[in-house]
């Protein structure tokens, strides 16, 4: 069974009806005693990060997530859910140096794209939003039939930057080239929305479902 982590903050029906079109069990996982039963799991995530974070906390969720990233099972973050596997973002920080503090899973940091993109440069604009190229790191699990050239669709202000480049699953370019999926042992993450990607983001959830990833 794949739980889908219900934080108050998630497109959860259609993350379901996603992965029950390739064939997969889901079920959504509304308290954090179920988080531990799941052979799978997955963080969705709309919205800002200092209000997931609140969420989890307040729904007692962010330790049983934890311990499930060292339980070696399947994790997949989604958008924001991706962003509050790692330590910390700067999206609603009091200051540089007061960063709001994320689940601590995946080293790194959560930035705000920049409008200004220097001289003779258009402005960015901000949220990144709507369908943009991939480029998938080799011999990925996660990834497999995928091709060059393959699109899925984005909404988000933020990006992740982790600490290892080598956790970097996938990059795609906007204003400047960012990592737009992650991936560390059992623990996966897409900044973009395979829910919402047609084709590729089946077959991504359709690898999640099946693939070998715990030691890939």
């Amino acid at each position: 069974m794949i739980g889908i982590v219900n934080y108050g903050m998630g497109n959860l029906r259609s993350v379901q009806k996603a992965l029950q079109r390739v064939g997969a069990q889901a079920e959504v996982i509304d308290s954090p005693g179920q988080i531990a039963s799941a052979k799978r799991l997955i963080l969705p995530g709309v919205g800002a990060f200092a209000d997931g974070m609140e969420h989890l906390r307040e729904r007692g969720m962010a330790e049983p997530l934890k311990q499930f990233a060292d339980s070696g099972k399947p994790m997949l973050g989604i958008c924001l859910g991706m962003q509050l596997l790692f330590d910390s973002s700067m999206e609603d920080a009091p200051s540089a140096d007061e960063p709001v503090l994320g689940l601590g899973i995946l080293p790194g940091k959560v930035v705000r794209f920049q409008e200004d993109q220097g001289p003779d440069k258009p402005r960015l604009k901000v949220p990144h939003m709507g369908w943009n190229e991939v480029t998938f790191a080799p011999d990925t699990p996660l990834f497999v039939g995928l091709t060059p050239g393959d699109h899925v669709y984005f909404v988000h202000g933020y990006y992740c930057v982790p600490d290892e480049a080598s956790d970097a699953a996938a990059t795609t370019d906007y204003g400047s080239t960012y990592c737009s999926a992650v991936h560390r042992g059992n623990v996966w993450a897409t900044q973009f929305h395979p829910e919402k990607s047609q084709r590729v983001g089946l077959q991504i959830l359709e690898n999640f479902a099946n693939a070998e990833l715990v030691h890939a």
